[in-house]
């Protein structure tokens, strides 16, 4: 039996997947501020924002369900240093632990303020938990440290990629391009 030279094909759509969704949900929270309060348009924006960070939590799922279902990780050639390879290891826990942690957040903000969880203006969940305004903002301060960390964490990310790609020259990013072999 030969090594795989890239994930397989779900794989690859989920993360690319995940990066659209995610950039989605990013956008809508940063856009919000662009409508006065309380207006239809601004209510939409932070609809869309939940629904995207709801939907990457879903697909996060799937993608750790396809991870373990496919065995190890395509091996790196050449391979990297251990360093490298600890550190890439830590990044990634780091990014599953915010693309778990941030929607959950989510929900919990809501649920303190003792709001109903949209989904895409499909259905609502009531709130998880009872009201408590206080919680609601610590929580909140916390979900925003998150979206600050996720801007580094998927900067680095994304910087690594290049960087093994074009200065390395190694199959680190080719693993996870649509269509290409390694």
């Amino acid at each position: 039996m030969t090594a795989r030279t890239r994930y397989s094909t779900p794989l690859i759509a989920l993360h690319w997947l995940t990066l659209l969704l995610i950039v989605a949900t990013y956008f809508f929270i940063l856009v919000r501020t662009e409508f006065p309060k309380g207006s239809d348009t601004r209510l939409l924006v932070k609809t869309l924002h939940f629904s995207f960070g709801l939907t990457v939590f879903a697909v996060v799922w799937l993608r750790l369900a396809a991870r373990f279902a496919n065995g190890p990780a395509p091996t790196i050639t050449p391979a990297l240093p251990r360093w490298q390879h600890l550190a890439s290891k830590a990044a990634h826990v780091a990014l599953y632990g915010l693309m778990i942690g941030m929607p959950i957040g989510g929900l919990l903000i809501l649920s303190f303020e003792g709001d109903p969880i949209p989904y895409f203006n499909l259905f609502t969940i009531a709130p998880l938990v009872a009201s408590d305004k206080e919680l609601a903002e610590v929580v909140e301060e916390l979900h925003e440290t998150g979206g600050t960390i996720g801007y580094f964490l998927i900067g680095l990310h994304a910087l690594a990629g290049l960087y093994h790609h074009y200065v390395k020259r190694d199959n680190t990013m080719a693993r996870m391009l649509p269509g290409r072999e390694a």
